[in-house]
């Protein structure tokens, strides 16, 4: 008879457990906004604009999403680095926060100490890619032996100084110990047009930039930037294939917080972000920018992101790059 009872007793007190923590949920108290340190129309756009049209439901508030561009990410970053740690203010941004730490030296905030890892939430593959004209450009091995060949006179393009391409390039040349000229451009437009002109020999692009070039034939895919090779282009390989180098140079995208953010908070966030990355719609909307849908957890991002910042600081200093 003991057990007749018990059993349903314990059941009805853990949802007694389970409806009060769910009650004590952190709830914001006022609208959420979503800083984007870029212009709109970017990837970073994109998801902080998915995740302002499905996070209301959850949250009970609007989730605005805030435009505040320039200076590479930093006049943004820095907003919400000095922002109430609440949880009402959030930053979107890419890997080039972490960059921006090494490229940047007399920057009044941290970008990695003054942040609290919210959430991943997508990956962005970059290509090598090289106009056809170029010579010898079938494999990696062929494109590091060009270069090898003629130290500084095979060109590269990129975005603007500090940018992932242009310092995902810097990697792959000092990794390889190849010399090719950089060429920035400000932003990727013009870059793109001198690569297809044959005015510019190399570049990395973003995978969903670069595969209508490939497929017409205007562009020659040379490795992929990820860690596994790309199901639209199975026979391109990986930089780390290659030998070039032992990791991939994806691009991450992610929510965070202002330092000293509560753990509840952070946590509540996190839960309610990866609901929304698992939604097929929005995977949908990300795969035509080029992203790959990743729900993580704070300490997971949190460990990618001081990983990154590792790297990327090697690389800036051993190339001597600043953006200042």
């Amino acid at each position: 008879m003991f057990a007749r009872w018990i059993k349903p007793l314990l059941s009805a007190t853990a949802l007694c457990i389970a409806a009060s923590a769910a009650s004590a949920a952190w709830q914001p108290t006022q609208p959420v906004t979503l800083v984007v340190p870029y212009t709109p129309g970017t990837g970073i756009d994109l998801i902080a604009r998915q995740l302002s049209a499905h996070l209301p439901s959850a949250l009970g508030q609007p989730v605005i999403v805030e435009n505040v561009a320039g200076a590479s990410g930093n006049i943004g970053s820095e907003r919400v680095a000095r922002a109430k740690p609440d949880g009402h203010t959030l930053l979107v941004q890419v890997n080039t926060l972490v960059m921006n730490k090494s490229l940047y030296k007399a920057l009044s905030y941290d970008p990695v100490g003054d942040f609290t890892p919210v959430a991943q939430t997508s990956w962005g593959t970059l290509l090598l890619v090289a106009n056809p004209n170029v010579q010898k450009t079938a494999t990696v091995s062929e494109v590091v032996n060009a270069a090898k060949a003629k130290p500084g006179q095979l060109t590269y393009a990129t975005p603007g100084v500090g940018t992932p391409h242009h310092l995902s390039m810097a990697l792959f040349l000092q990794r390889s110990g190849a010399e090719m000229l950089h060429v920035p451009y400000k932003g990727t437009a013009g870059a793109v047009t001198d690569l297809l002109g044959g005015r510019i020999d190399y570049m990395f692009l973003p995978v969903h930039v670069a595969l209508q070039h490939i497929q017409a034939g205007k562009l020659k895919a040379i490795a992929t930037g990820s860690a596994k090779r790309l199901p639209q282009l199975p026979d391109v390989p990986t930089l780390a294939e290659a030998g070039v180098t032992p990791d991939n140079i994806d691009m991450w995208y992610g929510v965070l917080a202002p330092k000293g953010t509560p753990a509840d908070v952070v946590e509540r966030l996190n839960l309610e972000i990866g609901k929304v990355l698992r939604q097929p719609d929005v995977a949908k909307s990300f795969e035509s920018q080029g992203m790959v849908p990743a729900v993580s957890t704070p300490a997971a991002f949190g460990a990618l992101v001081a990983k990154d910042a590792q790297r990327w600081a090697e690389v800036v200093k051993k190339g001597n790059i600043t953006a200042d």
